[in-house]
């Protein structure tokens, strides 16, 4: 299923050297570090950017091309959030609280986990649809309240799950990608390449920045691994090849190229970190956070930035 020439392009890319080479120094216990501010710069310009360039080719299609993936992009993170969930209960045994936080993540979405696919299918198919920024949107809201409803459905939850959900959609994700949508959609192609020097030119190099930083606080989480059990790390590499796998099958269906079936395959597997902790923190407090960053960032990330985007990108070539 794995095409070696996939990996290798993928390995040897700068984004996951630059990730590794994060990695390496954090073991190493060097004093390379990123600061904050810089951390949220970089955050705030590639998802501006992402919104911008998804804005712009939504401008160029037409309406309906985009209701059909959007309804199965929700109905399919729906899917994989109650999907997860059984498996977390049942096999890793996990609490209702914990497994239907860890759900949320992984019926949610990884921006640069969309990103780093996004970049390696382009590299090997050439362009990608450019809906798939909106479909990006569509997947970050749904299993994150479907993650919340399962946790408080028992408990009285309402007031707290209100501001989770309004958290999420005021949070610095959706802010940056739903209003850069909005921009580069009402702005159009034209008008945009006033900031296309900025926003598009530079964009991978600052990604690369990015990755270095990731790499290091990946290394953080890696130490809380042994504490998470057996089961835990399994479900945290096996569930991104399960939903991945099935996500370039509908991908292929709804009539995706194979690039932009790879890339809705590397969506569905990746396991969000940055909305669903804001959200999962704040409405199913007794989670333990251990659990679900250290499963989201220091496992199934390095592992589809490694491997899973090669692998959906094997299965997009093998179904096309």
């Amino acid at each position: 299923m794995l095409s070696f020439d996939l990996l290798t392009a993928n390995l040897l890319s700068p984004i996951v050297l630059a990730f590794v080479l994060g990695l390496i120094a954090t073991s190493l216990k060097s004093d390379l570090e990123v600061p904050p501010a810089m951390h949220s710069a970089m955050s705030l310009f590639l998802l501006l950017s992402i919104g911008f360039k998804g804005g712009v080719a939504v401008a160029q299609a037409p309406l309906d091309t985009l209701v059909v993936p959007i309804l199965a992009t929700i109905a399919g993170g729906v899917a994989a959030t109650l999907f997860a969930y059984v498996v977390l209960r049942r096999l890793v045994r996990l609490s209702t609280i914990d497994a239907a936080a860890v759900a949320a993540h992984y019926g949610s979405v990884s921006a640069v986990t969309f990103i780093a696919a996004r970049d390696l299918a382009t590299r090997v198919f050439g362009d990608i649809e450019g809906i798939m920024v909106a479909i990006l949107v569509a997947l970050e809201i749904p299993a994150i309240l479907v993650g919340l409803w399962l946790g408080q459905r028992n408990s009285r939850g309402g007031e707290r799950m209100w501001l989770s959900i309004r958290e999420v959609l005021t949070g610095r994700t959706m802010m940056l990608l739903g209003g850069g949508l909005l921009i580069g959609a009402i702005a159009g192609p034209e008008r945009m390449q006033r900031v296309t020097p900025l926003f598009f030119t530079l964009f991978d190099g600052v990604l690369v920045l990015f990755l270095l930083d990731l790499g290091m606080a990946a290394a953080k989480r890696l130490k809380d691994v042994r504490i998470a059990g057996w089961r835990f790390v399994a479900f945290a590499l096996a569930i991104p090849l399960v939903h991945g796998v099935l996500g370039v099958w509908l991908g292929t269906a709804l009539g995706f190229t194979p690039g932009g079936a790879a890339v809705f395959g590397a969506m569905f597997a990746s396991a969000s970190y940055i909305a669903a902790p804001a959200a999962v923190r704040m409405g199913l407090p007794e989670a333990n956070p251990s659990l679900y960053l250290t499963a989201a960032l220091g496992i199934t990330f390095p592992f589809n930035l490694a491997i899973g985007i090669p692998i959906y990108l094997s299965v997009a070539r093998a179904l096309s």
